[in-house]
């Protein structure tokens, strides 16, 4: 089956929002053994939608949509497709009394523009939407399937796995394709690409290269008539990725940096205090993100200025000596983080603040535990703000390869 994806939304082509819902169909696709031949970006506007859509309709078997189904105006994807089809939208009253239950729940005042999204073409069902109030539409007709999904991310995600993705596993004849992804840090893309080399010209599975912003990912997959199968194929695969990368590689597939620094401590009984100069508190922000973090992490310290750090516990003979950005007041606050939150471990983040051209980047990370300590180096190019990302990134991967190390903690 040949699929095709189309992003509605005029808010994508101003660059006002990224898609995100067309990576994350093509990532699902291959779970069903569909073959993603096309992805567009069309406005809100309704002539241009139909147009795509008709293009769609004459070479694609499955056509996905994210988007216009909203109640305003300019939400045209439901009578975009009744053009299409040539089929008249009539109101439908159990999907009206939903949405006006989804508000009465909320006590607030449905307006009355949300009843178009009551709205259906006789060749539609509707798909439910616990997550907002725009019901999708799954369309099947002359050999084909039209599913319409709604365009925020957490409702189209919502509604793919509960309601789309099973339907259409029944559907699903072909071959499955199944990937395993690895993801390392500390090594340039070239060089991982020079160490996995020898496995980059298998034909199946296949591995690829990417650059991302948490380091550099390998994508290894296999085509096969079953999943079990799939997985079985890239055993050896695996195997051999995990021997020539080892220490670079801190997870897979959907693992996060700060999701693993926190479960190993968790595994470890551990708790965490950071203190930053120059990331603005993006690495306890980061680390935040984690749902469960307040079990492990005691509190970030933001420290803009010398006056700051040494208000923390950093003695100030320590920075006038060798200045802010250097490993011997990396060391002083990560250990001043530590005892100041009462934490077990304690890690610091300095510099990106340094205005010379040779200096920008540079940055000292900083991991005390009472028992040991660590300072790290790192140089890295790229304006402010993606040097404070790499700089975050760098300090989790360090941290998980402290915690990772069985004589370290």
């Amino acid at each position: 089956m040949r699929a095709e994806i189309i992003s509605i939304g005029t808010e994508l082509l101003l660059g006002e929002i990224t898609d995100t819902n067309a990576p994350y169909l093509a990532s699902q696709l291959p779970l069903l053994g569909i073959d993603l031949y096309w992805i567009s970006q069309v406005g809100d506007n309704k002539a241009r939608l139909v147009e795509v859509l008709k293009r769609a309709w004459q070479r694609s078997g499955l056509i996905l949509t994210t988007g216009g189904l909203g109640p305003t105006e300019d939400d045209v994807t439901r009578e975009a497709i009744a053009e299409l089809l040539g089929e008249p939208l009539r109101t439908e009253s159990v999907l009206e009394d939903e949405i006006r239950g989804f508000f009465a729940q909320r006590g607030i005042e449905m307006p009355l523009s949300n009843i178009k999204q009551a709205a259906l073409i006789p060749s539609a069902e509707p798909i439910h939407n616990i997550q907002g109030t725009a019901p999708g539409w799954w369309v099947e007709r002359d050999s084909r399937i039209l599913v319409a999904m709604p365009g925020p991310p957490i409702e189209m995600q919502h509604m793919w796995h509960e309601e789309v993705l099973p339907r259409l596993r029944q559907f699903s004849t072909e071959a499955i394709i199944f990937s395993k992804t690895f993801k390392t840090f500390g090594l340039p893309e070239a060089k991982v690409g020079e160490l996995v080399s020898p496995l980059l010209c298998s034909a199946n599975p296949t591995l690829a290269v990417y650059a991302k912003a948490d380091g550099i990912h390998l994508r290894l997959t296999a085509k096969a008539e079953s999943q079990k199968q799939a997985e079985e194929m890239i055993i050896n695969c695996a195997a051999s990725i995990r021997t020539l990368l080892d220490e670079y590689i801190w997870g897979t597939d959907n693992d996060t940096l700060e999701a693993v620094v926190g479960r190993l401590l968790v595994e470890k009984g551990l708790t965490l205090a950071v203190m930053e100069s120059g990331t603005g508190g993006l690495l306890a922000a980061t680390i935040t993100d984690v749902p469960g973090s307040l079990e492990y992490f005691k509190g970030g310290l933001v420290a803009p200025s010398n006056d700051a750090t040494v208000a923390y516990g950093v003695n100030a003979k320590t920075i006038s000596e060798y200045g802010a950005t250097s490993p011997e007041v990396a060391q002083a606050m990560a250990e001043a983080a530590r005892l100041l939150l009462g934490a077990n471990v304690g890690v610091s983040i300095t510099g990106v603040e340094e205005m010379e051209a040779r200096s920008m980047g540079t940055v000292y990370i900083g991991i005390d535990n009472g028992k040991s300590r660590r300072v790290i180096k790192g140089n890295y190019p790229g304006d402010r703000t993606r040097v404070k990302r790499r700089a975050t990134t760098a300090a989790l991967f360090e941290l998980r390869k402290t915690l990772a190390a069985p004589d370290q903690i």
